[in-house]
């Protein structure tokens, strides 16, 4: 007979089938995990939440990844690419706001003119906040020499998700092509660990031909490779993407966001001191997802600020909550969320990883 979930909370380390035991749990033993991640997020990272604006300044993308709304092949979406001066506004709002940091987010491109572009930015945004800004990247895979760029630029964060670290799962998941490369994606992620980003990853919870063995996979990861912080939410399916042929394997919704909040549960024991974000994709299943996922271990919320036209049009699943909201409206309805959940936001703060800190130490050490 296997062990109870609540001998294996009693653990320190865990092999791959207490994960599984962990994300079957129901009823009393899942309200024991989520008891004791966040007995973890309150003893490691107190009951704080910190804001990163979010700005997608574009949808346009060089991938055509199955799953993604706004892949190269859709044929069905407006594209868009804000001005630099609509992203410098942006940033200005988030500093005039104390948020602390941003997050600059759009589709995949590679190229000079893109690398000039960003490196360009971050010196702007830098300027415009006396270098108080913290700044997020979230432009996918790059070479390194584009990464130590942008990061001697001032970007310091830099979140590429892996989306599953099964590499059979990514293939089916992605085209079969020099593109969408399964080893190029975790190169980059080494690469960017190696530059000195504070780095994240962050995999898609209850994808078709997934299995609880794969996201146990997942976590030990993370894990493994010693990330700063994650970003993972539910798969939210997108009409428009060749992925829609199988909705029909999915699981439902609700148990997308159960997995999803026990996948965040279980990284906040695992990484203690990492930081995870409360992703919108929970808000898009139950008005009340990301509290929920604020109470059980994540730290981070990403309010909206990209200028409200646009935000439509940066869809990457369907069923997008707050695409109507104002930066402003994003803010106070977030704030008002956030003491729902028993948690402060804490302004005027990078909100750096801990854990990213810690790593530092032992490798300065060494």
């Amino acid at each position: 007979m296997g062990k109870s979930l609540k001998s294996i909370l009693e653990q320190e380390a865990f092999t791959k089938e207490d994960l599984v035991t962990m994300l079957r749990s129901e009823g009393i033993e899942r309200t024991l995990l989520f008891q004791k991640s966040s007995e973890i997020k309150e003893k490691y990272i107190g009951n704080k939440v910190w804001f990163r604006g979010l700005i997608e300044f574009s949808n346009i993308c060089g991938k055509d990844c199955l799953y993604c709304g706004i892949r190269k092949g859709n044929k069905n979406l407006k594209r868009y690419n804000l001005s630099d001066d609509e992203i410098l506004d942006a940033a200005r709002f988030a500093y005039n706001n104390r948020y602390g940091s941003i997050a600059l987010q759009s589709g995949e491109l590679e190229s000079p003119a893109v690398t000039d572009r960003i490196e360009n930015l971050l010196h702007r945004i830098k300027e415009l906040s006396g270098g108080e800004l913290g700044v997020t990247l979230s432009v996918g895979e790059q070479e390194p020499e584009v990464y130590k760029k942008w990061y001697d630029a001032g970007a310091h964060r830099y979140l590429l998700r892996i989306e599953s670290t099964n590499k059979e799962l990514y293939n089916k998941i992605h085209p079969n092509n020099k593109k969408h490369d399964f080893q190029r994606r975790l190169d980059c992620l080494k690469s960017l660990q190696d530059i000195g980003y504070q780095t994240g990853t962050g995999v898609m919870i209850g994808l078709p031909f997934q299995t609880l063995e794969d996201l146990a996979g997942d976590l030990m990861y993370m894990r493994d490779f010693n990330i700063d912080m994650c970003g993972m939410g539910p798969y939210i399916e997108h009409a428009d993407t060749p992925l829609i042929v199988h909705a029909d394997k999915l699981l439902p919704l609700r148990e997308r966001f159960d997995l999803t909040l026990k996948m965040i549960a279980i990284l906040r024991i695992m990484m203690k001191d990492i930081n995870i974000v409360a992703t919108t994709a929970l808000q898009a299943i139950d008005p009340i997802g990301r509290e929920k996922a604020v109470k059980i271990g994540a730290n981070i919320l990403m309010p909206n600020i990209t200028p409200g036209k646009y935000r439509d049009s940066y869809k990457l699943y369907d069923n997008k909550p707050c695409t109507d909201d104002s930066a402003e409206d994003c803010q106070s309805c977030l704030e008002a969320r956030i003491s729902l959940a028993d948690a402060e936001v804490v302004y005027g703060e990078w909100g750096d990883s801990k854990h990213f800190e810690r790593r530092q130490k032992t490798k300065d050490k060494r």
